[in-house]
């Protein structure tokens, strides 16, 4: 059960963070389908951290992960922020885009460090079993892991920032109705900048607390798995609320995680279940979940819409 608990609390955390992301960029006016690339590019820059430097205490070592991961993210996602405020472009199309490049250039790169440091390794793998266990601390049989600290204060960042500040209120009036925005003076493209930018920060994080949640090794060919699409469909979820966010992310993780330890629950493993089926468990949960609350879904009303500063 602690195993349980213990997945489902860091599969959670990635979906916070993701999804928080995207709550961001979507209150700023721009929908951001690229986050599943997003996470990609963050979780290379963690891991190149982790890689170059292995004997770092392990304050620095977290923080210097945490620093590459989301740097890295922050600026991938100005591909989209250029793209969708300063060129207009398809804000859908554009995320699509980000998705596929974000995993062929992670695995590009990687096996270009790996090819020149040995010849012989073609391999798009990055090691990091002594550098992870900066991030775990042992407390009886349950491992806590310090990006769970992390996304927790975050979360309730977010919930400050959208609706306790003045950049908050900005920010979700841009999304809600820019040219009103721009009327008092706001500036749109700037909030939406601001917003994508918020985006990549927190999808960069996100994808390196996936890749480190339960391996010591990550192979980037693979992606994240689909994850930045279940984000997705966990800020719908939640109504691109932090909190609703938050209780969503644990429910989507309790499924995730089920799929890491059904074999230690008599009860399922009685079933003779496929463990792919485990596998495919959040997603067809998020596939359900969908299909019967999309309609009372209230999305901010100018999201991906390009703003025009002459349209009133």
């Amino acid at each position: 059960m602690l195993l349980l608990i213990q997945y489902t609390l860091i599969y959670a955390s990635v979906l916070i963070l993701v999804a928080l992301g995207g709550c961001f960029s979507e209150h700023s006016g721009v929908i951001n389908l690229g986050l599943e690339g997003t996470m990609v590019m963050g979780a290379l820059g963690g891991a190149l951290v982790m890689k170059y430097i292995p004997g770092a205490p392990a304050p620095m070592m977290i923080l210097c992960v945490v620093l590459g991961a989301v740097i890295v993210g922050v600026l991938y996602s100005l591909l989209l922020a250029v793209a969708a405020v300063n060129l207009n472009a398809d804000q859908t199309l554009v995320g699509t885009a980000m998705n596929m490049l974000g995993t062929a250039a992670a695995t590009v790169i990687v096996k270009a460090i790996n090819t020149a440091e040995d010849p012989n390794n073609v391999s798009s793998t990055i090691q990091y079993i002594r550098q992870k266990k900066a991030f775990i601390v042992k407390l009886g049989g349950f491992e806590f892991n310090w990006f769970m600290l992390i996304t927790a204060v975050l979360l309730v960042c977010a919930w400050v920032l959208l609706y306790r500040t003045r950049f908050g209120l900005r920010l979700m009036a841009c999304g809600e109705h820019p040219q009103a925005a721009d009327s008092v003076g706001i500036s749109v493209y700037k909030m939406r900048y601001a917003g994508v930018m918020i985006s990549g920060f927190l999808g960069g994080l996100g994808g390196i607390v996936y890749i480190t949640a339960g391996v010591s090794e990550w192979k980037f060919e693979n992606g994240v798995a689909g994850f930045g699409f279940l984000a997705l469909a966990v800020m719908i979820f939640g109504q691109w609320k932090p909190t609703n966010i938050a209780l969503a992310a644990l429910l989507f993780g309790l499924f995730r995680a089920l799929s890491n330890v059904y074999s230690g629950f008599p009860l399922l493993v009685s079933l003779n279940l496929p463990s792919t089926l485990y596998n495919m468990l959040p997603y067809i949960i998020s596939l359900l979940v969908l299909a019967f609350t999309s309609q009372k879904s209230r999305a901010p009303k100018a999201e991906g819409i390009p703003y025009d500063k002459g349209q009133r």
